[in-house]
């Protein structure tokens, strides 16, 4: 099918049933979108120097440390996909992994139903040291840099380090996040002492200093990335978790790895994408619901109508139902990725589809990743394209924080299963599994879009809807990203309420139980690619800024005084 030129011009507006918050920022130089704007100003910062998108991608993660701790942090995880000038594609792996010495029964779960199934006893497996898995940000951020970025560590972490001395002031969103964790934070007395000035939540506009964490992070510039894998912080981290009951040890730091994986590949109606492989489940995932997707007419049945969201649902549903198959690290399970993104097998769930009521599928597992996650997709004028999600988990992590460093750490084991004996269940050196669904399309060969959000096992659904906005409904990138969404797994539909209420009922009548949500996953950040420039768009679900460069150097031989006699010279 030929799209129309509408829906790859990213200036144009569409007849979307919506108004969007924000708007979009075009440039030929390069373009940043990430979930806070002093994260989205270092990398600018750092192309203004010179470097390129890799750089700059560095440099917004650990920025987003500081201005956004409670989603992101050096002790966390995450996956980055990078599309290279001179032509590779790869994906980072660098999720977190099971210590050496955890066991599939180290927790009590507390019940083997759901909503409960993930729970334990006195929350071991949520907060405090008990939660934390072996960290891989730090590790595959400095990789990236030192393979693909042009910039040392040192220049990239200065604006991370500048904001962590100096301070920041608070935003609404970081303040409703402290808020929201409050009784949690004030358990642990770094937390406390940093967000609960007073024995309150932090204020917006209030000016934040991490001077310990300022500290830390001038160290790693001194010291590189096996500081903390095997170094002396590691060591005095390492020495502390231990202390206060952890499984984790210095020889688990040492020994983390990161993986090189080949992104997975498929297309939507003549639009190619690739994305994060198992153990991300978004990549395969969102190729098997567009599969789905291509045998309906959408753009007949158009943005919004119960006719299209009913298809969006069921196929939601279809995905959750496989999920469990290709969520687990391959290392460990065996994942049928080709068949559970190949158009026969699509072809083959398509027929329990019925468009005219609600149908039952096999059940799939309940997602328990958390929403708390930040991502930045950067590009540069050379053709460098990096979209990477990041995380420490839950909001504010394990919510503790590891003391004379400021670093607050992840509490990734809240994602494995705690009863032993299934997929996701807990084994020495497993690595996590998540919802990441970082995804970069190419029309004819050419870059279209880059795009990514947090929002854990709710993110491959939205980029799903945003790739179906784009390709079926022609929206700009603006309405693309801000559209209302949807998400289902098989129990309620959660439906935005910038749905219409009649749009709900109707949905209700086709035997939906429908749930109006305020938002569904987070805020989601793109850049598109058009006639030699870029269009950075995010979204109003988070504190996202999209910043791009134009302009330039002086011509060639310009000076401020011309010599008339030089001049008549030549």
């Amino acid at each position: 099918m030929t799209e129309p030129a509408a829906a790859w011009n990213w200036r144009c507006r569409s007849a979307a049933p919506f108004a969007t918050e924000k708007t979009t920022v075009a440039s030929e130089r390069g373009m940043a979108v990430t979930n806070h704007p002093l994260a989205s100003a270092a990398a600018m910062e750092i192309m203004a120097m010179g470097g390129n998108a890799v750089d700059a991608t560095v440099s917004a993660l650990f920025t987003l440390t500081v201005v956004e701790p409670m989603m992101v942090g050096l002790f966390g995880g995450g996956v980055a996909v990078l599309r290279l000038a001179d032509g590779p594609e790869v994906v980072i792996d660098s999720l977190a992994t099971a210590p050496a010495a955890a066991r599939a029964d180290m927790y009590t779960p507390v019940s083997d139903e759901w909503p409960d199934y993930m729970e334990t006893e006195g929350r071991a497996n949520r907060r405090g040291v008990g939660a934390i898995a072996v960290p891989g940000t730090l590790k595959g951020w400095c990789e990236a840099l030192d393979r693909f970025g042009t910039m040392p560590l040192e220049a990239v972490l200065e604006p991370a380090i500048r904001h962590a001395g100096r301070g920041f002031r608070a935003t609404p969103y970081l303040a409703a996040c402290t808020a929201e964790a409050a009784i949690d934070l004030a358990m642990d007395e770094g937390m406390a002492a940093l967000f609960l000035p007073g024995g309150e939540p932090v204020r917006a506009g209030a000016l934040l200093r991490m001077a310990d964490y300022a500290a830390t992070l001038q160290g790693l510039a001194a010291h590189g990335p096996d500081w903390l894998y095997g170094g002396a912080l590691g060591d005095q981290i390492a020495g502390w978790l231990a202390e206060q009951g952890s499984t984790m040890r210095l020889s688990d730091l040492a020994a983390y790895r990161t993986v090189e994986r080949a992104p997975v590949r498929g297309s939507y109606r003549g639009v190619e994408l690739l994305g994060p492989p198992p153990p991300c489940s978004g990549g395969v995932h969102v190729l098997q619901m567009l599969n789905l997707m291509e045998g309906f007419d959408i753009r007949a049945s158009g943005f919004g109508t119960p006719e299209t969201l009913h298809l969006v649902l069921e196929a939601l549903k279809i995905a959750a139902a496989d999920r469990r198959a290709a969520t687990a690290d391959p290392a460990f399970v065996q994942v049928p990725v080709k068949r559970l993104i190949s158009k026969a097998y699509a072809e083959e769930r398509r027929l329990e589809i019925d468009p005219a009521r609600t149908g039952r599928f096999a059940p799939g597992v309940r997602g328990v990743e958390s929403a708390n996650t930040t991502h930045v997709t950067v590009a540069d004028a050379a053709g460098n394209i990096v979209t990477s999600t990041q995380t420490i988990n839950s909001l504010f992590g394990a919510r503790v924080m590891i003391p004379g460093t400021g670093i607050i750490p992840n509490n990734y084991m809240y994602l494995f299963d705690p009863h032993p004996g299934h997929a996701l269940s807990l084994q020495p050196g497993k690595r996590i599994t998540s919802g990441i669904s970082a995804t970069i399309g190419f029309r004819d060969g050419q870059p279209l879009f880059a795009v990514g959000l947090p929002g854990a096992h709710r993110i491959p659904s939205a980029v799903f809807q945003f790739i179906m906005n784009i390709v079926d409904h022609g929206m700009s990138l603006q309405e693309a990203v801000e559209a209302p969404r949807v998400f289902t797994q098989g129990q309620d539909a959660e439906v935005e309420r910038g749905f219409p209420e009649a749009v709900r009922a109707a949905l209700a009548a086709r035997g939906h139980v429908v749930t109006p949500v305020d938002h569904v996953a987070g805020g989601m950040g793109a850049i598109g690619f058009a006639d030699g420039r870029m269009t950075g768009a995010a979204c109003w679900r988070a504190d996202g800024v999209p910043m791009g460069m134009g302009g330039g150097l002086a011509r060639e031989g310009t000076s401020f005084w011309p010599d008339p006699r030089r001049q008549r010279a030549t």
